[in-house]
C-alpha cells in the first residue's frame, strides 16, 4: 500500500461530505444532464439474457441519434462475455465501447486460471472495456498482494481493454476496506474503479463513491496517473446521478467529468435522463 492510507481521512470527513452533498444538492442542467447521459453503460446481467433481449438493447444505441440527435450517446454496452461477439456484429455506432464482464464475475471466487482465461477470451472476442471484480475476501483478511498479483493478471490478459475493477463495496465493513480496494485495484492497472456488481445489496451508495473518489485523489496526487469512477447497481433517479457527479467533481477537482473519467451503470436511468433533458 506504501504510502496511502485512510486513517488521514476517517469517517467523519465521509460523512461531512455526505452531509454537504444533502444540504447542497445539484441543481440540473441540460448540459449536466448531456454529460451523465454520455457517461452511462446501458447494461444487461441477466440470467434471462438471450439474443434477442441483447439485441433490444443494441438497437436503442443504434436508433440514439434519430431520437434525440442533440444528446450524445452512451459510453458503452455491457454484457455477459458470450454476448461480446453479437453486441460487435449489430452495434452501428463506434464511438460506444463494447463492455464485458469477466474473471468469474460477479463473486471472483475461481481459479486464477479461468479467470485469465475468460478475460482474454471477452477481449479476443472484441471487448473494448473489461470489468472483473476484485477477491473481496482477500481484502478483508489483509491479504492484499494475493489481490494485486490477480488484478495484475487479469490486466495483462485484458491486451488492449481497459479495465474496470469492480470493488463490491457493499461487502466491507469498514470504510478503510473500500479505500485499501481501490488503491490496490489503482495499484494494479485499473482505468475505472467500479462500486459494485449490481448483484448484492447494497449496491453503489454515495458514501462508497466518496470514499473512492478520495482514492482515486490520492493515487493521482502520487503517481500522476489518472483513472477513473464507475458506479452500478439500483441507479434509477436523476436525482442519483448528479449526486455521484457531484462527488467526483467536487473531491477530485475534475474541471470536466466525461465518459473517460466518469461512468454509471445502469439502463432505466438512461430513459429519466432523457425525459429530465427534455423538460429543461
Amino acid at each position: 500500500m506504501g504510502d496511502f492510507s485512510f486513517e488521514r481521512y476517517g469517517s467523519e470527513l465521509v460523512e461531512s461530505k455526505l452531509a454537504f452533498y444533502q444540504q447542497n444538492p445539484l441543481t440540473p442542467t441540460r448540459e449536466i444532464l448531456k454529460t451523465i447521459y454520455s457517461c452511462i453503460d446501458l447494461t444487461s446481467l441477466s440470467n434471462a439474457d438471450n439474443e434477442l433481449s441483447i439485441t433490444k438493447l443494441v438497437e436503442t444505441v443504434n436508433n440514439h441519434k434519430q431520437t434525440n440527435p442533440d444528446v450524445p450517446n452512451v459510453a458503452g454496452i455491457c454484457v455477459y462475455p458470450n454476448f461480446v461477439q453479437l453486441v460487435k456484429k449489430l452495434c452501428t455506432v463506434p464511438e460506444v465501447d463494447i463492455v464485458s464482464v469477466a474473471g468469474g464475475f460477479p463473486h471472483a471466487q475461481t481459479f486464477l486460471s479461468i479467470k485469465t482465461e475468460e478475460v482474454k477470451l471477452a477481449y479476443n472476442l472484441g471487448a473494448d472495456e473489461i470489468d472483473v471484480v476484485i477477491n473481496a475476501g482477500d481484502i478483508i483478511a489483509g491479504n492484499k498482494d494475493k489481490a494485486l498479483y490477480e488484478l495484475q493478471a487479469m490486466k495483462e490478459a485484458a491486451g488492449a481493454a481497459k479495465l474496470k475493477v469492480i470493488l463490491e463495496t457493499g461487502i466491507y465493513q469498514y470504510d478503510s476496506d473500500i479505500y485499501d480496494a481501490s488503491i490496490v485495484a489503482l495499484q494494479a492497472g485499473a482505468n475505472f474503479i467500479k462500486t459494485s456488481t449490481g448483484k448484492m445489496s447494497p449496491a453503489a451508495t454515495p458514501r462508497a463513491a466518496v470514499i473512492m473518489a478520495l482514492a482515486l485523489m490520492d493515487f493521482k496526487n502520487k503517481t500522476g496517473k489518472d483513472a477513473g469512477l464507475k458506479v452500478a447497481g439500483g441507479i434509477r433517479s436523476v436525482e442519483e446521478a448528479l449526486t455521484y457527479y457531484q462527488i467526483l467533481r467536487d473531491i477530485t477537482g475534475g474541471e470536466r467529468i466525461d465518459k473517460y473519467s466518469f461512468r454509471i451503470g445502469a439502463t432505466s436511468l438512461a430513459g429519466n435522463v432523457l425525459k429530465a433533458i427534455k423538460s429543461l
